[in-house]
């Protein structure tokens, strides 16, 4: 008696799954359809709090960026000078960093490790004029929207900032 008690004990107090029978039907482990929606709630929620900060994580580097390329434009436009006496002007533009103008005396380019002018990080061309209305010469980018002006991703990147 005591044998068979302790059997029923065991049998229905076991935290182990097994395939008994709970009133007709077998009884397995698994999670419940209202356990999975909390979880996926709770996924939704960390990910909509952690979204903006990669967002904008990736908009300030690609801002940093763009900074560095146009100061790495500036050095590149010193040592053009100093081999050739002179900036390129506004028609040969930064292509002259990568290209040889016309019969310009004394390049020793490329000045740059590239084949060609690199784009901004949006994808869009620098612009470069000579001589520049707040230094030697102003090279700038107009930011994620190609327009004068704007905020945050938009905003423009210039060498006299």
């Amino acid at each position: 008696m005591v044998f068979r008690l302790s059997l029923l004990i065991r049998a229905f107090c076991d935290p182990r799954p097994s395939n008994r029978k709970i009133s007709g039907r077998h009884s397995e482990a698994g999670f419940t359809l209202v356990e999975l929606l909390v979880v996926m709630v709770i996924l939704v929620l960390l990910a909509s709090l952690v979204a903006p900060r990669v967002i904008g994580y990736l908009g300030s580097s690609r801002t940093k960026s763009a900074k560095i390329q146009i100061e790495s434009f500036g050095t590149s436009l010193e040592l053009f000078k100093l081999d050739t006496g002179r900036y390129p002007t506004d028609r040969e533009g930064l292509q002259a960093l990568v290209e040889k103008p016309g019969n310009i005396k004394n390049w020793n380019g490329p000045y740059l490790n590239k084949d060609k002018v690199p784009e901004d990080p949006w994808g869009n061309k620098f612009g470069y004029t000579y001589p520049g209305k707040r230094g030697d010469f102003d090279i700038f980018s107009l930011g994620a929207d190609n327009q004068e002006g704007g905020e945050d991703e938009d905003q423009d990147v210039a060498s006299w900032q």
